[in-house]
C-alpha cells in the first residue's frame, strides 16, 4: 500500500511541474482545446456532478463482488462468479487497448510536440512493452520471494513438531498421527500459491487502474467544454462500474482482512474524483495541450496500458481459461467467452465518447 502512495505522490509532482511549465509555453496548442463550446461556469457544475456520480458508481462497482460473499450464487467457486469475472476482465482488456493506448498515441504524436524524437519513435508502444515486462517481473519476483519465505516457515514448523514428538512419551507418539507436518519440497503448490497469486494480481491491477484514473480525472477537471463533458461523465461512470467489478472480483479472491480491502476500495473509488478536483485546481495553469503535459500524460497512459493489458490477458483471462475449472466444463467456457466479448464490445463502444 505504501508503494501506491509513493507512486501517487510522484505523479502529483509531475503534473504540478507540467502545469507550471504550461503557463510559460506557447498558447497556440492550448487554444485548440477550447473550440466553439466553451463555458467555464457550466463546466464547473458538470465537474461537481461528475465527482459525486463517479465516486458513487465506482464504490458500487468495486463493492458488489466483495459483498457478494453473502450471496451463495456469487461465491468465487460458483459458475456465475466465473462468468461475471470474465465479463469484467473483458472490460479491463478493452480499457487498455481501446481507451488508454489510443490516448497515449494522441498525446505523444501530437503536432504540439517536436517531430524529433516524439513522432520519429513509437514511445507509446515502447513504454507499454516495458510496463508489461515490469508487471511480469513483479509477478515473478513476488512469487519467488514468497515461496522462499514459505519454505523457511515450513522448515521451522517441522523442526518444532519434531522437537515436540521427541519430548512425548512413546504411547503418546502412537496417537500423534501422520501428515501434520508440511512438506517443504511442495513449496507453494496449492492453495497458498493461488492465494499469493491473487494478491499480486489485485495489487498490480489496481496500480495500473489508479494511474489511468487520475489521468482521466485530470483531463476532465482541466476542460471547459460542457458539450463533450456530458457524454463523457456517463461513459466514465459505465467504465468505472465494470472496471470496479473486475478489480473487486480480484480483491474478493485475495482473502484480505477488512482493513486492507477498505484501503483498496478507497484508492480505486477516489482516484478519478481526485483527478477531477486536481484538474479544477490547476485549470488556470494546466493545459492538456501544452507540450510538457502531453509528454507526462502520454507516458503515464502508455505505462498504464502495458500494465492493464498484461494483467487482463495473462493474470485474469489466461489464468482462468487455462485453469482446471473451465477446461473441464466446455459449456461454462463458452459462456465465459461470450461474457468476455460482451465486456470488450461494451467498452469498445464507450471509446466513442471516452
Amino acid at each position: 500500500m505504501a508503494t501506491k502512495r509513493y507512486v501517487l505522490t510522484i505523479f502529483i509532482l509531475l503534473i504540478s511541474i507540467a502545469g507550471n511549465a504550461a503557463a510559460a509555453e506557447s498558447q497556440q496548442c492550448a487554444s485548440k482545446s477550447k473550440g466553439e463550446c466553451h463555458d467555464k461556469a457550466q463546466s464547473l457544475k458538470l465537474k461537481l456532478i461528475a465527482i459525486s456520480s463517479i465516486l458513487v458508481t465506482s464504490m458500487i462497482g468495486i463493492c458488489l463482488p466483495i459483498l457478494s460473499r453473502k450471496v451463495s450464487a456469487l461465491q468465487p467457486d460458483k459458475d456465475l462468479f466465473v462468468v461475471v469475472k470474465a465479463f469484467a476482465s473483458g472490460v479491463i482488456l478493452a480499457t487498455g487497448y481501446m481507451h488508454v493506448l489510443p490516448d497515449s498515441f494522441d498525446c505523444l504524436r501530437s503536432e504540439c510536440l517536436p517531430e524529433s524524437p516524439w513522432r520519429k519513435f513509437p514511445f507509446t508502444t515502447f513504454v507499454a512493452m516495458l510496463s508489461a515486462l515490469l508487471a511480469m517481473m513483479v509477478d515473478s519476483f513476488s512469487m519467488s520471494y514468497s515461496r522462499k519465505s514459505f519454505l523457511r516457515r515450513a522448515a521451522a514448523r517441522e523442526e518444532d513438531e519434531e522437537s515436540a514428538k521427541n519430548s512425548r512419551c512413546p504411547d503418546q507418539l502412537e496417537h500423534f498421527g501422520h501428515g501434520h507436518g508440511i512438506k517443504t519440497e511442495d513449496g507453494l503448490n496449492g492453495k497458498d500459491s493461488q492465494l499469493l497469486k491473487h494478491r499480486v494480481v489485485a495489487q498490480v491491477l489496481e496500480l495500473g487502474i489508479v494511474v489511468h484514473s487520475v489521468v482521466i480525472g485530470l483531463s476532465m477537471g482541466a476542460s471547459d467544454n460542457p458539450c463533450t463533458m456530458r457524454p463523457l461523465i456517463a461513459a466514465i461512470c459505465f467504465h468505472q462500474f465494470f472496471e470496479g467489478m473486475g478489480l473487486g472480483g480480484c480483491i474478493l479472491q485475495t482473502e484480505y482482512g477488512s482493513k486492507i480491502k477498505a484501503v483498496m476500495v478507497f484508492f480505486f473509488s477516489t482516484t478519478t474524483p481526485f483527478g477531477i478536483a486536481l484538474g479544477i485546481a490547476l485549470s488556470n495553469v494546466y493545459s492538456d495541450h501544452s507540450p510538457t503535459a502531453l509528454i507526462v500524460v502520454g507516458l503515464l497512459d502508455a505505462a498504464s496500458a502495458g500494465l492493464l493489458n498484461y494483467m487482463a490477458l495473462v493474470d485474469l483471462l489466461a489464468a482462468d481459461f487455462m485453469g482446471r475449472k473451465l477446461q473441464a466444463n466446455v459449456k461454462l467456457q463458452t459462456w465465459s467467452y461470450i461474457a468476455v466479448l460482451l465486456g470488450i464490445g461494451g467498452m469498445s463502444l464507450m471509446a466513442k465518447w471516452a
